[in-house]
């Protein structure tokens, strides 16, 4: 029986039940939105009684297909008011598949201000009070102390002392197999996990049964040709692998889509000093690791461990979207400052990205000089002091915007806006416009066929083509975000026909189906669909899919601008 847990915070009352009907044939992201959609008051406060978080593992979580390892979480956004889900690896979710669980749902707030431990077995569920000491404990210390308590191979979800606090900005925090941080980062869940008063979820997988695979030997020859077409594509087979995300930061710099000092500008001459490649050669020289996995079976390994210049661990998952924020964007020239902040984003349990481009936007409204990574890094701190001008900070970009009286603050929907330069790099553009989740690179990542000319190529500076291509990677992504698989696999999939063929034989073979490519374009189109009428019954119009009007300023090197009319605009979503 796929089990469907719910946990009310208020009752303390666990009802475990079978999967409801409609939501069978869903997971992931699939399963989150529809679930926040039919069952989360649009209207209600994010942080109130109404809001409902949702935990669900994709099709493929659990199984031995390669890079099947991620979790989707859901609930109403803090940060934007409208829906959100947002996606994790480490451990958590493939222990719920190997549980059959196919749902964690959290429910309802506590009357006493205490917080809570909810603890899964094979068994029960048990709503236990936090341990004292983990209370504002940083999120690296308190998974020893949890893992010490319930056993060191549980998997951990978690909130930092931003979501004790309910910041805006706050991640959920989750534990990887090396007890690292990987985090569910974008619209401020952890928020919502705080006001439910819930410190952590920790899963026992003992007695799991493991996932069960309908047809095994046609899941292992389609499981072989998915490998073969990740290892053997560029992107995932070497780019990836051997520098990381960060890899992105001179291919920007190049392409002119790099934005820097709050997005005046696509392109600087130093960026190399802050780029994959010479972050690659740095962890080489201390001893770290080059390539890491988030989880097991991740054959992308796109991840690493960052040392300190005495050797010592400092952060893993160092991306370029948070060596972007703080190093083109914030001025700061220093990849250890950065790694530093990193480091301090993961244990407070802030999203990176969001926390990042805040800090560029203190920086705009003369909190703190440009490129001062020392100023940077103290500003920060303020947030770990829960400082008026750290909870500020920790409520992301939008929020700091609105206390310095500023109009460059490059948010949509709230949400702070990632690592490319929309004017330089239209395709994205139109994702971060229109997305139901916000300012999302994610989303409907544009940057691969405008960039790195994956899927095809079109043009980044001009518009042709761009309405199309963000409405179909916003429709496939929203497919690939249901099936527990990293979202990287989108490279090798948009160029191999196989790669996605097998990424479908899989489900089948998993459960006994016989989709096609149209049904999952058609899974794709239901979840936006569910996506934006929770949003729109929440309050959102057309205008809110709109960039801040300081992108119509022209954009060095190629001095172009955002130049879409709304009606173009508006043209995504038509379908």
């Amino acid at each position: 029986m796929a089990k469907f847990i719910r946990i009310d915070m208020a009752s303390k009352a666990v009802k475990i039940e079978e999967c409801p009907e409609k939501y069978a044939g869903l997971a992931g992201r699939g399963l989150t939105s529809n679930f926040v959609a039919d069952e989360v008051k649009p209207t209600c406060h994010p942080l109130g009684k109404y809001n409902k978080l949702i935990f669900a593992p994709g099709y493929l979580t659990g199984t031995s297909a390669a890079n099947s390892g991620r979790l989707s979480c859901g609930a109403k956004s803090p940060l934007t008011g409208g829906i959100k889900e947002s996606n994790t690896g480490g451990t958590f979710g493939q222990k719920m598949s190997k549980m059959d669980i196919k749902a964690l749902v959290f429910e309802g707030i506590p009357e006493d201000d205490k917080y809570y431990v909810v603890k899964v077995t094979m068994n029960e569920v048990t709503i236990d009070e936090a341990p004292a000491e983990t209370i504002g404990m940083g999120n690296y210390e308190a998974i020893k102390v949890l893992q010490a308590k319930y056993g060191p191979k549980v998997g951990v979800a978690i909130i930092g002392t931003a979501g004790e606090m309910r910041l805006t900005a706050a991640n959920i925090s989750f534990a990887d197999p090396q007890c690292n941080i990987r985090s569910a980062g974008r619209g401020g869940l952890g928020a919502v996990m705080g006001s439910k008063k819930i410190k952590a979820v920790v899963i026992d997988e003992t007695g799991a049964p493991g996932v069960t695979i309908s047809n095994p030997e046609a899941f292992k020859s389609a499981s072989k040709r998915f490998t073969n077409a990740l290892t053997t594509h560029p992107v995932t087979g070497q780019g990836l692998p051997k520098y990381g995300t960060n890899v992105l930061v001179n291919i920007l710099n190049e392409a002119g889509g790099l934005p820097t000092k709050n997005f005046r500008c696509g392109r600087n001459d130093w960026a190399n000093n802050i780029g994959g490649e010479t972050m690659a050669a740095t962890i080489e020289a201390r001893g770290g690791k080059t390539t890491h996995g988030c989880h097991a079976g991740c054959i992308i390994r796109c991840s690493q461990h960052y040392n300190d210049k005495e050797g010592k661990y400092l952060t893993s998952g160092f991306e370029y979207e948070t060596v972007w924020a703080l190093g083109a964007n914030a001025m700061i020239n220093d990849l250890d400052v950065i790694a530093y902040a990193d480091r301090e984003f993961d244990d407070v349990g802030v999203d990176s990205i969001e926390t990042a481009v805040a800090v560029g936007v203190a920086m705009e409204g003369g909190a703190i000089p440009w490129g001062d990574g020392k100023a940077a890094l103290d500003l920060i701190m303020e947030i770990r002091k829960g400082t008026p001008l750290g909870r500020i900070l920790g409520s992301g970009a939008g929020a700091v915007g609105q206390m310095y009286g500023l109009t460059r603050v490059p948010v949509v929907k709230n949400q702070a806006i990632p690592a490319y330069d929309p004017r330089a790099v239209k395709g994205v553009g139109l994702t971060y416009a229109t997305t139901p989740m916000g300012a999302d690179h994610t989303a409907g990542y544009a940057v691969a066929t405008n960039i790195l000319k994956v899927g095809g190529f079109v043009d980044p500076l001009g518009k042709e083509g761009q309405v199309e291509l963000s409405r179909n990677l916003q429709i496939a992504t929203a497919a690939v975000d249901s099936t527990g698989m990293c979202l990287f696999i989108a490279f090798a999939i948009l160029d191999i026909a196989d790669g996605f063929n097998a990424l479908v034989e899989m489900i089948n073979a998993r459960y006994n189906l016989s989709l096609t490519g149209d049904d999952v374009v058609a899974l794709g189109k239901s979840i936006l669909k569910a996506e934006r009428g929770f949003n729109q019954r929440a309050g959102f119009t057309n205008a809110d899919d709109r960039l801040p009007e300081f992108f119509e300023e022209e954009c060095a090197p190629h001095n172009v601008t955002w130049n879409f009319t709304d009606e173009e605009i508006d043209e995504v979503f038509n379908f």
